[in-house]
């Protein structure tokens, strides 16, 4: 059963049609997004994939017989056994159930989450294959529908609130969209503020999904399994600064510390939206809307040039010289100098109308 329209007419998403069709394009050919002319790209990273764990890497060894190893050796192992009677059993337990099993013996949540990231990455599978599940904190809100595996029926309709990201989203079936895009959203803030100016029905048909900052692994699995599903165009809004290119460089190639799980995580044909370094001056954004970029700032956008896959993205790379030599950043929020709805009324539907993303 289909959506009932609600949004702009149909010639509004000519340009979106014409995106996914290269899309599509793309994916019968077997790359992961249209030729961008970039150069052969080092080992540890595939365009079509993300970024890829290489077969050369730094690996730690870990001896039960060794006194400096014990102590881990022995958390391993412990882990290990509480997976096993999970599989047995057929039951699932978050990263925080786990760590809460003995909070004295583990110490803190990170020594769990890392175990848990070697056990994954040595024996070769996802977190979901040894039965523990992340805790969602994403959001998503538009044009969906889907049935979890219990059978519960959820309908993402956008209205004041949204629907929280189902903790296994392997589990969910039966996704019903009409939508012609996905809107990833940094931070929550701004994913509200959208929620509150009726984006989602003023563009329906369309998905809007936020990880609240650096997105947690259900909200990646989300995004993947819409992007393999209906292979619609998925763009991202971040603010014009190292922290949000960051988080948009995840979502597209992956993390180093999860490259075992590239192929589940990773939608590498996700394109840069907003807000643009470029755009600031466009819109003649006043200066005292914009910050100073930090030594931090500066060093993570240096570190960001350097990265394998920034050149087959010569238009990224443009924004982020962009942004060094202003050395300054700016929030979304920057664009209510021009009205306070200028961001879902103008910025948005120009972009998306237009083709403004790159």
């Amino acid at each position: 059963m289909a959506f009932a329209p609600m949004g702009p007419e149909a010639s509004f998403f000519e340009v979106l049609d014409r995106h996914r069709e290269s899309l599509l394009a793309a994916l019968r050919r077997g790359g992961g997004e249209p030729p961008s002319g970039g150069s052969h790209l080092a080992s540890r990273f595939e365009d079509s994939v993300g970024l890829q764990m290489v077969s050369h890497c730094t690996t730690r060894k870990i001896k039960s017989d060794s006194p400096k190893s014990a102590q881990k050796f022995a958390l391993i192992l412990k882990i290990l056994s509480m997976i096993y009677k999970l599989v047995q059993s057929n039951t699932y337990a978050t990263k925080r159930d786990i760590y809460y099993t003995d909070s004295q013996l583990f110490g803190n949540q990170t020594v769990v989450d890392n175990i848990i990231n070697d056990i994954s990455c040595m024996l070769k599978v996802s977190r979901r294959s040894l039965h523990i599940l992340s805790t969602s904190k994403g959001l998503i809100a538009g044009n969906l529908r889907y049935i979890e595996e219990d059978g519960t029926k959820v309908n993402c309709t956008c209205g004041a609130t949204a629907v929280a990201v189902p903790s296994n989203i392997q589990g969910i079936w039966n996704l019903v969209t009409d939508a012609k895009f996905v809107l990833i959203v940094e931070k929550d803030a701004t994913f509200q503020r959208l929620l509150d100016d009726n984006f989602c029905n003023k563009m329906s048909p369309c998905i809007m999904i936020t990880g609240k900052g650096v997105p947690d692994l259900n909200t990646r699995l989300l995004v993947k399994k819409l992007w393999d599903t209906f292979h619609i165009p998925v763009f991202t809004l971040v603010d014009a600064d190292p922290h949000g290119i960051e988080i948009m460089c995840i979502y597209k190639y992956g993390s180093m510390s999860m490259s075992f799980e590239a192929h589940h995580l990773t939608v590498p044909a996700i394109r840069w939206l907003g807000l643009l370094p470029s755009d600031l001056k466009r819109l003649n954004v006043p200066k005292d809307s914009l910050i100073p970029l930090t030594k931090r700032d500066q060093m993570k956008l240096d570190s960001i040039l350097r990265r394998p896959y920034v050149t087959c993205q010569p238009f990224w790379r443009k924004e982020m010289e962009i942004m060094a030599d202003s050395k300054m950043k700016a929030e979304i929020q920057a664009l209510t100098f021009l009205s306070s709805d200028y961001l879902s009324r103008v910025y948005l539907p120009n972009k998306l109308k237009f083709g403004g993303w790159i």
